[in-house]
């Protein structure tokens, strides 16, 4: 079910994103809801599914500026039967979906030498396995639509390792990257795009915390002025800067793109 031609649409027609539902996980701030809100100010019906459950619904309050219909849902990547019972939710509540966001993730630094196997296995989990779950899960409602897209969120560390403390991090990032490709050639015959991008360190809530939870295992993250400087851009990654490019991505304009990954890095990665 490959999708139609949209070669003769305006740049209007083919960003606008009336009459779909996008389903953005990690959706309660950061790059999340700024991946939200974009998709929203387009004409989507957004849901907002998080672990925080109250963020979420938060979140999913203040995307009615845009006014279109809007969700708030409870979604715990670890979990088969969290993932399911938020898919399912928002189809019934939104009529379907047809864009899914595998935003949600995490990012504990550690030295791989001092890094305990639980924790290992908890960004595995998140980073890569809820990504696997929610596009599994998505997959039948995404085929529905005949129009379907799956953007996974993923980073310049598939690419290039910056900084120690993020072996964990950067080997669940390859992995997301292998995943899109396979989800890609697996269900291109179903009309389902699936795309990633990948940003460098964006300036969001967590940076600080994770800067502090670095600290407190003796790794050094760097400090962000520093680093934005340190781009050939000169400025800081912000999560609207990743949110744009997630919106090309999932609108019509990127017909012909799948089994790709975006770079949104300032050009970290040509130094």
């Amino acid at each position: 079910m490959p999708a139609p031609d949209v070669s003769g649409r305006s740049i209007g027609e083919l960003v606008d994103l009336s009459g779909r539902v996008a389903l953005v996980t990690g959706g309660a701030r950061g790059i999340g809801l700024a991946v939200a809100a974009r998709l929203a100010e387009a004409g989507a019906a957004v849901a907002v599914g998080d672990v925080d459950a109250a963020g979420a619904e938060v979140a999913a309050r203040s995307l009615k500026r845009f006014g279109g219909a809007t969700a708030g849902v409870a979604l715990d990547v670890t979990s088969t039967g969290s993932v399911r019972r938020g898919v399912s939710a928002v189809a019934a509540d939104l009529g379907g979906i047809d864009i899914l966001v595998n935003n949600a993730g995490i990012y504990p630094p550690a030295l791989v030498e001092a890094m305990p196997d639980e924790q290992w296995a908890r960004v595995l989990e998140i980073n890569t396995t809820g990504t696997m779950r929610c596009a599994r899960e998505a997959i039948p409602y995404l085929r529905a639509s005949g129009r379907g897209v799956i953007c996974n969120v993923s980073s310049t560390a598939a690419f290039r390792i910056s900084n120690p403390g993020i072996g964990a991090y950067a080997a669940s990032k390859h992995a997301v990257d292998g995943l899109t490709k396979a989800l890609a050639l697996e269900l291109g015959a179903d009309g389902i795009r699936v795309v990633a991008v990948a940003p460098t360190m964006v300036e969001t809530e967590g940076i600080a915390e994770l800067r502090a939870a670095a600290a407190a295992r003796g790794v050094k993250l760097g400090d962000s002025a520093a680093f934005a400087a340190s781009l050939p851009l000169g400025r800081p990654n912000v999560p609207d800067d990743v949110a744009r490019v997630v919106l090309f991505l999932v609108s019509d304009l990127a017909a012909m793109v799948t089994g790709s990954s975006v770079a949104v890095d300032g050009g970290s990665m040509i130094q």
